[in-house]
Order: C-alpha cells, then structure tokens, then sequence
C-alpha cells in the first residue's frame, strides 16, 4: 500500500504565560491507503492537537513546523499541511482530509436540519452543483452511514436524533465531499456497547469501501485491538511506541505500553494496576524521558536525555533506552 498521509518531526507549541509549550513534539507518522492506524494516550497526551493540526483547526497563534504531506492522488501533487494559508485549507479541508469529533452533539450546528448541514459541506467543494444534486449527494452520504429512513433523519434537527445517529451524521458529513483520509476523534465515547460495535464496524466497512486512510484516536485499546492495523501510542506530545498492533498489544516494549496495558480492564484478571503519578506538565518537563518520573524500571541514563526511538521488531519501534 503506498502511504497517503507522512509526518516527519511535526512540532505544534502554542504561547502560554509561562512561555511557548510543546503539546506535539518531533512526531513522525505515516498512514497507507485504506490502512487504520490507532493513536492512544492518556488525555493530554496531544492526540487530539495532533489531529486539529492536520486539520488546520489550531488555536489561534499556534505555530506548526515539520512536515505533513498528504498524497491527493489524481486531484493534484503531494500537499504540505504545515504551509497552507487559510484560503488553501478550505480546499484541503474536507476534500481530502476530513474529521469526526469526539462528541457530535456539540460538532453540529443546533439550529440547523441535520441534511442543510451535510449539503453546506457538499456546497463548499462544489458551489457550482445543481440544489438537487447537492441533496442527492446529501441523502447518499447518510446512506452510506447506514442512517435509516434517510429522507426523514434529513429535516430533523440534531437533538431529534440518538447519540448513535447523530454519529452518523457526523461521519456523513465527513464523507460528503469525498475524502481519502479520515480522522476519527474518539468516535465512540458516550455511547452504549452496542452501538459502539455497530459505529467501528460501520468506519471498518467504508474505509474497506472507499479505501480510506483511517487515522483511530481513542484511549480504549481494546477498540485498537479490533479496528486497528497499526498503533502508534503518544504520552507527553511524543510517539513513544509504533508498530502492527498485534505486536504492540502481545510484546510492548515501552514502560508506558506496558502500563496502559496493565490499567486496562480485562476479563481474566480482577485487579487493575494503574500507572503511579500523572503526566508531567508541559511547562515543567523533565529534561529526559517525559516518562521517567512514573517508570518502575527507570535508569540514570533516562534522565540524561530524551531516548530516540529504537528498532524493536520488524516495523516496530520504542523510544525507550532498554530497548
């Protein structure tokens, strides 16, 4: 599979009072085509500022440096996120890289009929489309979600709708225009087990389909386990370990793995084991590993420097100097 979306050292930092912060630090990602890769963290991680950089969504007076190259294939040349201008992100914006927010509830506009919404994202790609070819692209969108009775769920309002549903609204609108690579931001929080498995199984289908990038963020690794081909696992603004997620999961090599992995709930064992302390704050950093502070196996070597990251399998890396 050829790779749709590079990153190489992207750094995002954001000013604060006590000076520029890194909530994205020196990442280096790739996504192939029709490839789902897992990113999972503990909140304050930078998952998500990851993604609203690829997005072009960052607060104001942020600076991105680095690369992040997505590959538009026959729509034109390889595009570098890092350097577009706003004008030039409203192109990108949806057309090749669209999201799915974490809650969709407030994602969607209130006040507007959950169709008006899809077809003002058809609208700004395609301004010169017919109104009834924009709604029949609108009404294909939402069946493509697997809405029912599409038709109906189109002149309803957001708050008329389950919180599955307007899910899939979300993911609709997503897709309207015709995106090769999505984002979905903890796609299944606030939802009940079931329509959780019927949300991952609905993303596995299209990105089957439409042969979608599909980049997963989610601090669940049991929903990494089922949905994902690769995991990429970031603490402190850092990937810490990458790798095919049946490696990642059965063999981790980073104390953090290793911990998330011990904290997460499962059916054979009744204790959990959480991780001691919290993540550092990105002001007051330690000067090496970030995770040296709350790593049981620490050496004087972690705190002498930040570890680079290190082979520890076939196409699987840690950044850990045990390694």
């Amino acid at each position: 599979m050829s790779d749709l979306l590079t990153l190489r050292e992207l750094v995002v930092e954001l000013p604060t009072p006590a000076g520029w912060v890194r909530p994205v630090n020196e990442v280096s990602l790739r996504i192939a085509e029709g490839e789902v890769v897992g990113l999972v963290g503990e909140s304050g991680s930078g998952k998500t500022m990851m993604a609203l950089a690829m997005m072009g969504l960052l607060p104001l007076g942020a600076r991105v440096s680095g690369d992040a190259r997505i590959e538009p294939g026959d729509r034109g040349s390889t595009t570098n996120l890092t350097r577009l201008s706003e004008t030039e992100w409203r192109a990108v914006r949806g057309r090749d890289i669209a999201m799915v927010f974490q809650e969709p509830m407030t994602a969607l506009n209130p006040v507007m009929r959950v169709g008006a919404q899809i077809e003002e994202a058809v609208r700004a790609h395609e301004p010169k489309l017919a109104g009834e070819e924009v709604r029949k692209r609108m009404l294909e969108s939402l069946r493509r979600a697997a809405v029912p009775e599409p038709e109906v769920r189109a002149e309803q309002f957001p708050h008329q709708l389950s919180g599955g549903l307007r899910q899939r609204a979300m993911i609709a609108m997503a897709l309207a225009s015709g995106p090769r690579l999505l984002i979905a931001d903890e796609p299944t929080t606030a939802l009940d087990v079931t329509v959780q498995k019927q949300i991952l199984d609905l993303l596995d289908r299209l990105r089957h389909e439409l042969r979608l990038g599909l980049l997963f963020i989610t601090h669940d690794l049991g929903v990494v386990a089922q949905v994902a081909d690769r995991v990429a696992v970031m603490y402190a603004g850092r990937i810490v370990e990458e790798g095919p997620v049946a490696d990642v999961l059965r063999a981790p090599r980073h104390p953090y793995t290793q911990g998330l992995l011990a904290a997460s709930p499962t059916l054979e064992r009744g204790k959990l084991a959480p991780i001691p302390g919290t993540v550092p704050q990105l002001t007051a950093l330690p000067p090496g590993c970030a995770f040296e502070p709350r790593c049981a196996v620490r050496v004087g070597e972690c705190v002498k420097r930040v570890p680079e990251m290190r082979d520890a399998g076939t196409e699987h890396g840690a950044r850990c100097v045990l390694v």
